[in-house]
């Protein structure tokens, strides 16, 4: 991770041959290559990745199991002078019960060892022919290509100061996903291995789960399925790969490609931590009862950053999503005067037109908010107010709009109040300070509440988030309403 907070992340889709183990070994080493080569520090393969998810009966065949565990072997061997860690799935053996397994390695040696916990077998799925449940189990101490390495479910791995967990598959989509109690124990990145059949639907639904999944953990979500090699007559895999962040998606794979692939995203930790501390309700319950696995990679400053990050984060780019934004802003904000209004029972409010943006918004609001509740729009009176800085398109605008909406209008130049005051308080003609343009904003205030005042009405306020964040709003001025509709936009 590096010194602001990112971890670089990469799901991989190699090509496969089922029971292949050797082949499959040299794939995913020559994809954890690349991926090193691109400054990864956490690469994830699909479950069961180096023999193969559809081997069937022969996952009972002990040559098979000495296979993967020798392309393991091979691998750790390939891949040892790399500064990036690994997680492949292979079937692992112990206490005479046959496991489907996550290995995590990194640096020539293995991690340790994550069983699946929830092994389906239901519709196409088989899986309890072949393997056990690790749900329960306690870590215990196995070997593996001659090194002792820690084995259980609870495992965390602290890769260059992001802590990962992982689960297998089947596990996301059961009701208590193991991912959520790894988040709470501190995991930040959750990386799934999986070997998911596609059906017509699926890959909708698999997204779903796992946007959804990384935002109630507040976490990242790296989901690998297997690809292309793994397809039979009765089963076809698309390869789908997703690295999620919080809700969001941030990279994903192209499906049903039939070569290789590499999917690469910056995941921000930084940013997963605040999170996890502004939400109150999320509970850090500790990594009690869990061991925690560390590896230190040394990670390259000057490597791509693979990540987008928009110019305009709150405005979506596509025109469909970026209308139905704008919808529900606009509905939130009628809904609220709405119901000002009605606890209030004004049926009249007063609006400071100025025929720029933020006055329009605050007008089109009140117009929903009156049609809403029935009220007559000649209830609503806008008010342009022309002073020294006006022009005649300002001016035009704010006329044509109030006409347009069929609100009452009215104009109150404040020019010779300005002026008047200016006398008053001794300010020099050619004196343009603040006091000079603060003034106008006040006398503005002034009309409209007095206004208000007669009228029976409610001063609606134009200011928006922006304004007030930089200061382009006078205090005890135009900061001044009985409801501000814009204040959080």
């Amino acid at each position: 991770m590096d010194r602001y907070g990112f971890l670089k992340t990469a799901a991989a889709i190699p090509s496969v041959r089922v029971a292949d183990c050797a082949y499959n070994g040299e794939r995913i080493a020559a994809l954890v290559a690349e991926a090193a080569g691109r400054g990864v520090e956490v690469v994830l393969f699909p479950e069961l990745s180096v023999t193969g998810y559809t081997c069937g009966d022969l996952f009972l065949q002990p040559a098979l199991l000495a296979a993967a565990e020798q392309a393991l072997a091979e691998l750790l061997r390939r891949t040892a002078e790399l500064n990036t860690a690994f997680v492949v799935g292979l079937p692992v053996a112990v206490d005479d019960m046959l496991y489907n397994c996550a290995v995590v390695a990194a640096a020539g040696e293995v991690l340790g060892v994550v069983p699946k916990c929830h092994i389906p077998d239901y519709a196409e799925f088989y899986e309890s022919r072949w393997f056990a449940s690790g749900q329960g189990r306690p870590t215990v101490e196995i070997e593996l290509c001659g090194q002792s390495v820690p084995f259980g479910p609870d495992l965390l791995f602290d890769i260059g100061g992001a802590r990962c967990a992982v689960e297998i598959c089947e596990d996301l989509w059961v009701p208590a996903p193991p991912s959520a109690e790894a988040a709470t124990a501190g995991a930040e990145v959750i990386l799934n291995l999986s070997a998911s059949p596609e059906t017509v639907g699926k890959s909708d639904y698999v997204r779903q789960l796992v946007v959804q999944q990384s935002a109630r953990m507040r976490a990242a979500y790296l989901y690998c399925s297997a690809g292309f090699g793994e397809s039979s007559t009765d089963l076809v895999f698309a390869g789908h790969a997703l690295v999620a962040e919080n809700g969001a998606v941030l990279a994903a794979s192209e499906r049903f490609s039939l070569g290789e692939q590499l999917v690469v995203a910056d995941v921000d930790c930084q940013l997963l931590r605040n999170d996890r501390c502004r939400t109150t309700t999320f509970r850090h319950s500790g990594a009690g009862g869990r061991t925690t696995v560390a590896v230190t990679m040394p990670v390259a400053d000057d490597r791509p950053f693979d990540r987008t990050v928009e110019a305009m984060p709150f405005v979506p780019a596509e025109d469909d999503r970026r209308h139905s934004r704008c919808e529900e802003i606009l509905n939130i904000q009628a809904t609220g005067l709405a119901r000002r209004l009605a606890h209030t029972r004004s049926t009249k409010a007063v609006v400071g037109i100025s025929g720029g943006l933020d006055s329009t918004l605050a007008l089109l609001v009140t117009v929903r908010a009156f049609d809403r509740l029935g009220l007559d729009r000649r209830g609503i009176v806008g008010i342009t107010m022309p002073g020294f800085g006006t022009t005649g398109r300002t001016y035009g605008n704010a006329l044509t709009l109030m006409r347009g909406l069929g609100v009452t209008a009215r104009e109150i130049p404040i020019r010779a109040a300005c002026e008047q005051h200016f006398r008053d308080i001794g300010l020099p003609e050619d004196d343009r300070s603040t006091t000079y343009e603060n003034a106008q904003a006040r006398e503005r205030t002034q009309i409209l509440m007095d206004v208000a005042n007669r009228e029976g009405a409610l001063v609606v306020g134009t200011g928006d988030l922006s304004e007030l964040a930089l200061g382009w709003a006078t205090y005890n001025g135009d900061q001044m309403s009985m409801y501000g509709v814009n204040a959080s936009v």
